[in-house]
């Protein structure tokens, strides 16, 4: 698919600065990456595959995202750990009038202070990206994980 070359590198900007955000456990600039309304959910493949509306976790809406955040830093008791992204080159599906629609492979690792790090969640994000004032935001980010079930609980944003 042509894309103006400008604008797959602001793209590939954004996935970076996404994965540098939550593994720099800055998230309360997190919801930022989305538009007002903007859609996060965490599903795993089965369930996506099969058409089915059961999430491991689905927030719609920046206020959502907000309140989700403050959960984890201010009432979610958890033995803490880090989390690193990596995430593979966006593949622009479709881009149409404003909207453009990317698949993107992820693996998350985390690590625990006291044990080595694991393989925490690998799947694929389904986004729909706009451009919102001067900068691009997710409208919609699906993180489908491949495994059957998280490890312990899913805190923190994939």
């Amino acid at each position: 698919m042509t894309l103006d070359p400008d604008l797959r590198q602001r793209i590939h900007d954004l996935y970076a600065a996404y994965a540098a955000c939550l593994d720099g456990a800055r998230y309360e600039e997190w919801p930022e990456f989305f538009t007002d309304d903007g859609w996060y959910r965490v599903v795993p493949r089965e369930n996506f595959d099969a058409d089915l509306p059961l999430s491991t976790l689905s927030l719609k809406g920046k206020a959502m995202m907000k309140d989700r955040i403050y959960g984890v830093e201010s009432t979610i008791f958890h033995a803490p750990y880090y989390q690193r992204h990596v995430i593979g080159l966006p593949l622009i599906t479709q881009a149409d009038d404003g909207s453009i629609e990317i698949e993107a492979n992820y693996a998350v690792f985390r690590t625990k202070r006291d044990s080595a790090a694991e393989i925490f969640s690998v799947g694929r994000y389904l986004d729909k990206i706009v451009l919102s004032g001067d900068r691009l935001k997710f409208s919609q980010k699906f993180c489908i994980f491949d495994n059957d079930i998280i490890p312990n609980s899913l805190i923190y944003p994939i």
